[in-house]
């Protein structure tokens, strides 16, 4: 191939790279909690691997994928690095969401990216438990320290810094309700997971409920990023802040008539926005190509281009880490949290943080999923006889899933309105769902108490086979009769089987059907749990992507506590997750 071809293919790569992840943006699944990443690589350079070096002919193609906030200052370091003479490479950052490329590496829709830099290591981990919710391989991702970091701080207006003269901030404060804050939505911003977790940490051991109390009364107005809490600040009651990191409120500050901003620091310490260099890179695919384990053979163009990769993408590390100075200038501390800056707004010397817990935070978001958005749901359980077999633990899957969903119902809000089918062949007649709870809503006692005594009374309604094609069906149906435009109108199946209802609609019609009903100016996405490993996962993808919903696998009964909460927590983003 000529080097005319060659660079033609680089381009089309880096094209192709771009849409893939538009386009994955649409139609992958956010869910997530707790799980393991992969592990560390660290390459050592090329003399490892080839001798003597080949010349650089062609430069290497990176893809580099990284957090809104953070990606213009990482092109900018890597378009000087890729203009060094001992560099063959040329950059491409592209600027996501960091939210958004969790869901792209979950989904599989990535792979020709080289490298990640969210703005938390807790994407990393939302990432992995997305995959394996979805039933998909966890993305080996090497994880390296950050590049740089921003603490989370109040934000106000500098014309009304009298309301905050002789006060002191802080997470305790906000906790108790001694002042009001705008919390941009925390399913898109980090700065806002790490002021709940902030706020988590300090919840009295005689007050259990005072952080879910927080969450609620933060939910009353949600801006959808730190640019729409800044706007919202003007017209805001006496005394309000809004959350958001350093660098967030100095980026601000620099905009042409932008109201300018202060930075409170919280009296009691706070924690920080942490940026860490994710490697992409298939150390598999590289061993493929070693010769006798160690070295590269020079005559395999493809281990050529591996080895290539790996060094241009290790010295490109390098460079990030070491351009403290050009971080700095857009109002980034350095990686360890050090540094000094020079913007309006921020205090120049480092203050200092702690470090986030990823694990508590996906726990945290959860919580917020739950308490936070306004749905209409209509839960449809199976109750096929197969529900009866026994767990691992011992107990009957049908045990199990009482026991996840009463746990889930103790943590929705009153926003929620909520229905409960039972479904089976012949359930009522010749059909296979009957209504066991109206859908309404869950600040009214008496109708929380409906929903309570049917999870109870689950076990005593099993029998019959699993009629998943015509209950899906009717489920979407009567949910669009009822639609309210003002929520997030879903149905949440759980299913233990595969359909068994011989005289029911078949896979096919099923799909051409829901394809029919589709609406998206009115979605009802369908969400579809897995219960156990003898669930249909391929039938159950297919309705959720033909509904714009998710298909989840908890593949041990024991994990379907998590599974629940996880597809619950995630319901508002459909169907455009």
């Amino acid at each position: 191939m000529s080097r005319r071809s060659e660079r033609e293919q680089s381009r089309k790569r880096r094209r192709r790279t771009s849409s893939i992840i538009a386009a994955a943006i649409v139609t992958a699944v956010l869910v997530g909690s707790a799980g393991a990443v992969g592990t560390a690589w660290a390459t050592g350079g090329l003399d490892d691997w080839i001798d003597p070096v080949p010349e650089c002919t062609v430069p290497v193609e990176l893809t580099v994928v990284a957090d809104r906030a953070i990606a213009a200052t990482v092109q900018a370091v890597a378009t000087e690095y890729d203009a060094g003479e001992s560099a063959c490479s040329h950059t491409e950052v592209l600027a996501q969401e960091s939210a958004d490329t969790a869901a792209v590496l979950a989904s599989g829709n990535a792979t020709e990216v080289d490298a990640w830099i969210p703005d938390s290591p807790v994407w990393l981990v939302r990432m992995s438990s997305m995959a394996r919710s979805l039933g998909r391989p966890v993305p080996d991702i090497a994880l390296e320290r950050s590049i740089a970091t921003s603490p989370v701080v109040f934000a106000a207006p500098v014309s009304r810094a009298e309301e905050f003269a002789g006060r002191e901030l802080s997470w305790k404060g906000l906790l108790g309700a001694e002042f009001p804050a705008l919390l941009p939505d925390p399913e898109a911003s980090s700065a806002s997971l790490n002021a709940l977790q902030s706020l988590e940490s300090r919840v009295e051991i005689t007050q259990p409920r005072q952080f879910q109390n927080a969450m609620v009364r933060l939910n009353g107005e949600v801006p959808s990023n730190a640019d729409a809490a800044f706007a919202a600040l003007s017209v805001s009651a006496p005394g309000t802040v809004a959350i958001a990191s350093e660098q967030q409120l100095a980026l601000h500050n620099r905009k042409a008539g932008a109201e300018p901003l202060l930075a409170l620091y919280p009296s009691d310490g706070s924690l920080a926005l942490s940026y860490p260099f994710l490697r992409l890179l298939d150390e598999s695919e590289l061993a493929k190509h070693l010769r006798d384990g160690e070295q590269a053979d020079e005559s395999d163009p493809e281990a050529i281009e591996l080895v290539r990769r790996a060094h241009e993408l290790d010295a490109l590390k390098i460079a990030l880490w070491n351009a403290k100075d050009r971080f700095a200038t857009d109002g980034f501390r350095d990686g360890r949290g050090g540094g000094e800056l020079e913007q309006d707004g921020v205090v120049e010397a480092p203050v200092e943080v702690s470090s986030a817990a990823a694990s508590a935070q996906v726990a945290i978001l959860r919580t917020w999923g739950l308490v936070s958005v306004r749905s209409r749901i209509l839960t449809v359980i199976d109750l096929s006889g197969s529900m009866e077999e026994p767990t691992v633990s011992g107990q009957r899957r049908i045990d199990v899933l009482q026991q996840a969903a009463a746990t889930t119902l103790a943590q929705f809000s009153g926003q929620v309105d909520l229905g409960v089918w039972g479904f089976s062949t012949l359930r009522a007649g010749e059909q296979d769902w009957e209504w066991l709870a109206p859908i309404d809503r869950l600040s009214n006692d008496s109708h929380k108490q409906l929903v309570t005594d049917v999870i109870g009374s689950l076990p005593a309604r099993l029998g019959g086979a699993t009629g998943l094609y015509d209950t899906t069906l009717a489920a979407v149906q009567s949910v669009r009769e009822q639609y309210d435009p003002e929520k997030v109108n879903s149905v949440l199946l759980l299913t233990d089987g595969r359909n068994e209802d011989e005289n029911g609609i078949s896979g096919e019609q099923l799909l051409a059907e829901l394809a029919a009903l589709d609406d998206p100016a009115r979605p009802v996405p369908v969400t579809l749990v897995g219960i156990g490993p003898d669930t249909d996962l391929d039938a159950m993808r297919r309705i959720a992507e033909a509904t714009g919903g998710a298909a989840y696998s908890a593949a041990r009964p024991e994990d379907l506590t998590v599974v629940l909460t996880d597809a619950l927590s995630q319901r508002a983003c459909r169907p455009n997750c």
